[in-house]
């Protein structure tokens, strides 16, 4: 069974929670297994509710997806107003 680096798994859960990539993506991309990274995710959620920096740490990277859709969308709207 492969071992991961702690610095590594961490890497993959921030890609999934704050970039919203897909579990199924980063076991194509990195060559890990989907359970391992759906195993990751859930410990770091476990861990978001008894450590309190964790916790915000995650709020940080949920809030940062969020203003990368806002954005994303703003960019699409601006595109089409620029277009009528």
């Amino acid at each position: 069974m492969q071992q991961y680096e702690k610095e590594f798994k961490q890497r993959i859960v921030r890609l999934h929670l704050e970039e919203g990539r897909t579990i199924r993506s980063l076991a194509d991309e990195y060559g890990i297994c989907h359970g391992s990274i759906s195993n990751w995710i859930k410990l770091y959620r476990r861990e978001c509710q008894i450590n309190q920096e964790t916790k915000e740490d995650y709020d940080l990277m949920t809030e940062n997806r969020k203003l990368r859709k806002q954005l994303e969308e703003a960019k699409k709207e601006n595109e089409f107003l620029k277009k009528a």
